[in-house]
């Protein structure tokens, strides 16, 4: 059993994996996020700086749950991200479309690559005892 204080509130809690966060917190974490997400939903074209001065959410937060995927704000919001690859402005996400792709294309072909086949065992013709016994004398 793993126990851990947690990061938000300073309880002991058992810790499973994932962020290192009370069970009260996660839950807590997650009404701010359906609040954050109603409110972007509402007013199109808002900023970050905007939604959590309102939601009362910090800003580093909210940029976690765009770059999660959870969130994304509207085409007309001047609100982006930029890749980590290429630096390109994207609305969600850690990387571009270009990016996304190439890094699939690269795992996908390392993942094809035709490896060496083992040539079959033959058979042996030989009939070979498959038991032995010892003479006790």
């Amino acid at each position: 059993m793993d126990v851990r204080n947690c990061r938000k509130c300073g309880r002991l809690f058992n810790y499973a994996m994932g962020p290192i966060i009370c069970q009260n917190c996660k839950e807590g974490l997650e009404e701010k996020f359906q609040e954050v997400k109603k409110y972007v939903y509402e007013h199109p074209g808002c900023g970050i700086a905007e939604v959590a001065e309102e939601c009362e959410v910090e800003a580093k937060q909210i940029k976690q749950w765009l770059r999660e995927e959870r969130l994304q704000f509207t085409e007309d919001s001047a609100v982006l991200l930029n890749c980590e690859t290429c630096g390109a402005p994207i609305r969600s996400g850690r990387f571009c479309d270009k990016c996304k792709n190439n890094m699939m294309q690269t795992l996908g072909s390392t993942y094809k690559k035709e490896r060496p086949r083992e040539e079959p065992k033959k058979a042996d013709t030989k009939e070979k005892p498959k038991m032995h016994y010892l003479d006790k004398g």
